[in-house]
């Protein structure tokens, strides 16, 4: 089996965010990176199949060339290899990036070595656009599942487990396919040293992508406006708990 896993560098959650003068963009200069929930299970639900079934998992992202710390991360994890579509770091639309990923995987169809199955996370966290792994499907003509929690590979046919609410919903595709996978699929694991050690020596192919016509453009980023609310101290120690009891009861948590 060969398995085509596609992730995003993004900011890590938690980090201070500003915008770049012109607000166009996050600047980055103070932000850790890594990689999405859903991305992360999409590499750990490729090392599993390829530990069960055989074959090989490649990971390819798109964006600047510091994404080559994201790309190790995965093949320290068990992904034999790696491709970085080199754009310079440009904020590339939904529209090019499909474009560009695809293809990659017609070149990949035109050498004899197409994946029989293309694992995306559902949606990124930075933008959540909730599109790339649909227009790659669409630009191959690859049946499509979105919001996988669960797979199964039987018979050369892959079954894909849904949820919403309390339904489940199984879906039965021949390969080669596309999943968009969500966080709970499966628990990652954690990288090992000589993982992590094994992935820095491993060579990455490098490709220069075309950007597609995208008609969407950004116009503006604007930050959220933080919601601040004074906080009073009642005190410390056994002095303040007269206080707070009678705070408790203006709130109706304890009986007057």
């Amino acid at each position: 089996m060969r398995i085509l896993v596609c992730i995003k560098r993004v900011p890590q959650a938690g980090g201070k965010l500003t915008l770049t003068e012109d607000k166009l963009a996050i600047d980055t200069k103070f932000l850790g990176f890594t990689i999405g929930p859903h991305e992360e299970c999409a590499v750990e639900e490729a090392v599993r199949l390829i530990e069960k079934f055989g074959g090989s998992a490649t990971v390819l992202t798109l964006g600047h060339a510091d994404s080559v710390e994201q790309l190790q991360f995965a093949m320290s994890l068990g992904v034999a290899d790696a491709i970085l579509l080199d754009n310079n770091g440009a904020e590339w639309g939904p529209i090019s990036t499909a474009g560009a990923i695809a293809m990659v995987v017609e070149e990949m169809r035109s050498n004899g070595d197409a994946p029989d199955l293309i694992l995306f996370g559902n949606e990124a966290p930075d933008s959540g656009d909730f599109q790339v792994g649909i227009r790659v499907a669409n630009a191959l003509d690859l049946p499509l599942v979105t919001g996988v929690k669960g797979i199964e590979v039987l018979d050369g046919e892959l079954v894909a487990r849904r949820e919403s609410g309390s339904t489940v919903e199984l879906t039965k595709v021949s390969l080669p396919a596309v999943l968009t996978v969500k966080e709970g699929l499966n628990l990652p694991r954690y990288p090992s040293l000589p993982g992590r050690l094994k992935a820095k020596s491993k060579p990455i192919k490098k490709e220069s992508p075309k950007e597609k016509g995208d008609p969407t453009k950004m116009v503006q980023l604007r930050l959220p406006v933080e919601d601040r609310t004074g906080g009073v101290l009642l005190g410390e120690g056994p002095d303040s708990v007269g206080k707070i009891v009678e705070v408790l009861k203006e709130l109706g948590v304890v009986a007057r």
